[in-house]
């Protein structure tokens, strides 16, 4: 009977992802709306067949990743953070929390065509977002999921007066959701657990956007990779440091999108539907493997070059879309 209800939602969420996207609309402006921080190390959550049913959908919260909004605040306690290209060869960051909800996170920007395609995984997901293109609000209205954008008159967001607009607003997840959905909502299709044979020693690694890069370095004493954006160690608002258990670097179709920002740049369209290459980091070593994920309702599945799931290590996961070329 799961099962069924399963695969019902994932028939239904792809249903109205493809009605959804499949508008060709034209470029408009960004809209906005009107905080600030946590701490350290991620815990180690258990994710596995037995875990307590999910009380709820997953928070998943659009994050700026551009000098000026660091360090950022609640990166440490996501489950799963995304880390997508966006116009002019930069980066912006997706945070998903089922786990726990921090205290703040932010700075919060606005969403972009693809990020529904990424999220028709998850049950009826809440996106937290400044705002968006105005002619792609549509069909973010139509997609599964609750759209939580910042407006004037919500309690949920909030602006520091320490830094400069538009690096300046944050959102104080519980507002949104009053308590953490727990792990049953990662419908990611990840596989969790014991590190395969094989791979190679790999003590640092760098994805390179034309105008921002990610360098993960493995720390043996923490057992976690430590995060440097273009260069710089990424920092928690406490002072620590960001320390993902895996990294995923997913290569994909990066194409153009229907949309332009306010400058007439083109905003990507990443394809996280289909299947490529991927490189999966965890406890020091680099293991080649595929990805697939066959529908917006599935999750994505990894499979190393032995034909088996390729386990992560348990802990927080940055997932970084990378082109194909």
């Amino acid at each position: 009977m799961a099962g069924t209800r399963r695969g019902q939602r994932r028939r239904r969420c792809a249903a109205l992802l493809t009605a959804a996207v499949a508008v060709s609309l034209a470029a408009a402006g960004c809209t906005a709306g009107p905080g600030a921080e946590d701490d350290g190390r991620t815990p180690d959550h258990a994710r596995s067949p037995s875990a307590a049913p999910a009380s709820g959908p997953v928070l998943a919260v659009k994050v700026d990743n551009v000098p000026a909004a660091r360090p950022q605040s609640g990166l440490e306690d996501a489950d799963v953070v995304y880390a997508e290209p966006v116009e002019a060869g930069l980066s912006r960051l997706m945070a998903v929390y089922a786990s726990r909800l921090p205290a703040s996170v932010g700075p919060v920007r606005s969403a972009r065509e693809s990020d529904l395609e990424l999220l028709g995984q998850f049950d009826r997901p809440v996106l937290a977002f400044s705002g968006a293109q105005s002619k792609l609000l549509p069909l973010i209205d139509g997609a599964p999921l609750r759209a939580e954008p910042a407006r004037e008159d919500s309690d949920a967001y909030v602006r520091a007066d320490d830094r400069q607009a538009p690096h300046n607003l944050y959102l104080h997840p519980r507002k949104l959701l009053g308590k953490p959905s727990g792990p049953a909502a990662l419908t990611t299709g990840f596989a969790y657990g014991k590190a395969p044979a094989g791979g190679r020693a790999e003590s640092t690694h760098t994805v390179r956007y034309p105008s921002a890069s990610f360098t993960f370095t493995w720390s043996g004493g923490r057992d976690r990779w430590l995060v440097s954006l273009d260069g710089t160690p990424a920092r928690t608002a406490d002072g620590g440091r960001l320390a993902p258990a895996t990294v995923v670097v997913q290569h994909v179709t990066v194409r153009e999108s229907d949309f332009r920002d306010f400058r007439g740049s083109n905003s990507p369209y990443v394809e996280s539907v289909g299947s490529g290459a991927a490189e999966v980091l965890r406890d020091g070593r680099a293991y080649e493997a595929t990805w697939k994920r066959g529908a917006a309702g599935d999750g994505t599945t990894f499979t190393g070059r032995d034909g088996k799931p390729l386990k992560f290590a348990e802990g927080q996961v940055w997932v970084v879309f990378a082109g194909t070329s």
